[in-house]
């Protein structure tokens, strides 16, 4: 008959989720299960939910299972850091590491994804000065410098096959001039004669150029070679808007 023994302790597996767990708590979001299994070398999820179950009954996690990633470390992990030689940070340090991994970009207004229509200039104003959005550094996909980084609010949904959908926002880089652009980039462009601006995919054409929407039920705005045209900048990232639904 083989004997289970009975652990009194923490294991190295236990001390591996802990971390993880401790970990991505800092970073403001706690791991799926999957995740948690992936990154200590755990290759079933039931596994990793003994593994976690333990730890809840020990006190050393919370879990609610009424929604997904439902888990938080608690303060007794403080008890064994020490034995464990464990990263345990203080509220205060914890904060100031989500503060370097943040990248606030501000917002620099609105910009039109939809059918060609005017736009004010007080639109590119919309937002006062202190207006941003926070952005942590590792979900950009952009390398290099980021300090010229700036946000649009969309409004439209010309974009929608790019999953760009009305009230979201892109993250702009700037670029120096249109020959910095290649085709099929996302790109928010000028107008000046029109006195319009849109957020299309970019295209040069024999004649011209081509601001194609993606979206099925609209046609391409068709640039003239002779109509000056300015990009503003390039799409490197989108943010979906938070939507909230009444209990």
């Amino acid at each position: 008959m083989m004997m289970v023994r009975k652990s009194k302790g923490l294991s190295e597996r236990h001390i591996k989720i802990l971390e993880l767990l401790q970990s991505y708590q800092d970073k403001g979001y706690p791991p799926s299960i999957r995740e948690i299994g992936e990154q200590t070398g755990i290759t079933s999820t039931s596994v990793v939910n003994y593994y976690l179950e333990q730890l809840e009954k020990w006190g050393y996690i919370e879990r609610d299972r009424r929604i997904s990633r439902g888990l938080r470390v608690t303060d007794k992990i403080e008890e064994i850091a020490g034995m464990f030689n464990m990263r345990v940070k203080t509220v205060t340090q914890a904060a100031a590491d989500v503060a370097t991994e943040l990248l606030r970009v501000p917002i620099a207004g609105r910009i039109v994804a939809g059918i060609p229509a005017p736009v004010p200039p007080s639109d590119f104003a919309y937002y006062d000065a202190e207006s941003s959005l926070d952005i942590a550094r590792s979900m950009l996909p952009t390398r290099g410098k980021t300090d010229d980084l700036y946000a649009l609010e969309v409004q439209g949904d010309s974009m929608i096959d790019a999953m760009v959908n009305d009230g979201d926002y892109v993250i702009m880089k700037p670029v120096g001039s249109n020959t910095e652009v290649r085709n099929g980039e996302m790109v928010a462009v000028w107008l000046p004669t029109r006195d319009e601006t849109t957020l299309k995919y970019f295209y040069k054409e024999k004649d011209g150029y081509r601001l194609q929407p993606a979206n099925p039920t609209m046609k391409p705005i068709m640039i003239k070679s002779t109509e000056p045209l300015e990009i503003k900048g390039k799409v490197v990232m989108v943010i979906r808007k938070v939507t909230s639904t009444a209990m």
